[in-house]
This record gives structure tokens, sequence and C-alpha cells, in this order.
């Protein structure tokens, strides 16, 4: 008989992608752009303008997606390079998050995004690692 079950059913695996609950915690969807590969869950995202599009913010573009917008929930497999199908997934889009687990584009870094992301009501805060 198939099993199933995951084999870690029940279990949480602590990711440190959120730094507290001081702030409401929402999500959104969001469409990203196909033949990305995989997006890691903590993936900061910019819109594309002409397309509406999500891409990992990168401060070198002129398109859009130079200003961050939220903050991919989960990791998505956006598929090889010259993949067609767009995805549909959800970010946040407002909390408290670790500036270190983030994910961004280019040579982008917090620093970059934070006043951005701060006027959207997400908070970057410094998180000690969980060791366990």
């Amino acid at each position: 008989m198939v099993n199933l079950w995951n084999e870690n059913f029940g279990s949480t695996t602590p990711d440190n992608l959120f730094a507290d609950t001081k702030h409401p915690v929402d999500v959104k969807a969001v469409t990203l752009k196909a033949g990305q590969g995989v997006l890691a869950r903590g993936t900061v995202v910019g819109i594309i303008a002409a397309s509406g599009l999500a891409v990992p913010v990168d401060s070198t573009k002129e398109d859009g997606s130079e200003l961050a917008d939220s903050i991919l929930s989960d990791t998505i497999d956006t598929g090889a390079s010259g993949a067609t199908n767009n995805v549909v997934t959800t970010a946040y889009s407002s909390g408290s998050f670790n500036r270190d687990a983030l994910v961004f584009g280019g040579t982008d870094t917090a620093d970059k995004h934070e006043d951005r992301l701060r006027t959207l009501g997400i908070y970057l805060k410094d998180v000690q690692a969980y060791e366990g």
C-alpha cells in the first residue's frame, strides 16, 4: 500500500522568517513570472509595471521591479528558463520579518529596501538564529 503521509507530518522546522507578532501579518496573491526557477520562501519580490508579474526585487532594474512589493510565503517553482505558465501564489504584504532570512535579487540587501518595505507595513528586525 502506498504511504500518502509525509514522514514529517505534524512537525515543523523553524526558518526564522518572522521576527515577532507585533505587526499584523497579511497575505495577498501575486503572479510570478514564468521561467525563474525555484524562488525561496522569504524572497522579496517587485512587480514589473508593464506585465504585473512578480520577480525578485532588484534595484538595478528600471521596470517597476526595483521597488519591493511583498515577501513570498512559500518556496515556489516557476519552471525552467523558457517556461510560459506564470504561477499564482501568496506573499506577505505586512508583518515583522527577520532581515537575515530574506532573499533579494541581484546584489540587493535588506538595507537597500528597508525604507520602502516599512511604508508597506513590512518591518525588518535582527533576530537571533534558532539552534534546535
